[in-house]
């Protein structure tokens, strides 16, 4: 009888690492800075004329502020012309100073004057406000601090969010949910928030989504035909 083979053990191949698919990588970054150019074209540009009209209401109206340097922060976030606003008209602490565009603070400004103390007046006439507690102002992100998708007006400094007040008796009032709440404060910040409409393009206060379930936001974000979104 023929001699028997030895038995042969199977060749083990070798696995290759897959290749980086570089094309897809180069996609992907191409990608990413066509979205960083889209949203840098929704930045402001300043109008040398413009801001200073805008420091000379911000004055006269008794704002309290210092000129900021120009923030640059990647493609798409910056101001061109910032200032930190310190006080409000009347004396009015802003906590913590906040950074932003001359035009909203402008506005903050107006609707302070125009409307919330008027609304105070009404609902409490025995408090004054010494104090406005702001959450956010310029912070370079997208909306609602989400990883993808529109960029945020704070990134502009175009928007501020307001999370309460502090008054002359050292009470607080603290911006909550108030659609139906029936008390004189709930009636102040429903009175507030409607009129903040009137001086910026969009508000968004607790009821209008979860991301501000604590504070309004406010913008003075320019749209087409001057539309407003307020909710």
């Amino acid at each position: 009888m023929p001699a028997s083979r030895p038995e042969q053990k199977p060749v083990e191949e070798k696995k290759e690492a897959p290749a980086v698919d570089e094309k897809t990588e180069a996609e992907s970054k191409a990608a990413e800075e066509k979205t960083e150019e889209e949203k840098a074209r929704e930045r402001p540009r300043e109008d040398a004329g413009e801001e200073v009209a805008c420091r000379k209401a911000l004055t006269e109206i008794g704002v309290s502020f210092e000129e900021a340097p120009e923030v640059e922060d990647g493609k798409a976030c910056g101001i061109d012309k910032p200032v930190l606003l310190k006080q409000l008209p009347g004396g009015i602490e802003v906590e913590p100073q906040a950074t932003v565009r001359c035009e909203a603070a402008l506005q903050l400004a107006r609707w302070l004057e125009g409307s919330v103390k008027p609304s105070l007046q009404a609902a409490m006439p025995q408090e004054t406000i010494t104090g406005l507690s702001q959450a956010s102002a310029y912070v370079c992100r997208n909306r609602n601090g989400a990883t993808e998708g529109r960029i945020s007006e704070h990134a502009f400094g175009n928007a501020i969010d307001i999370a309460g007040f502090t008054f002359k008796s050292g009470k607080t009032f603290t911006i909550r949910p108030a659609d139906k709440d029936s008390t004189l404060e709930g009636a102040f910040q429903r009175a507030i928030t409607e009129a903040a409409c009137l001086y910026f393009t969009t508000v968004l206060d607790p009821g209008s989504d979860a991301a501000h379930q604590n504070h309004l936001h406010l913008d003075v974000k320019e749209r087409r035909g001057g539309y407003r979104y307020c909710w």
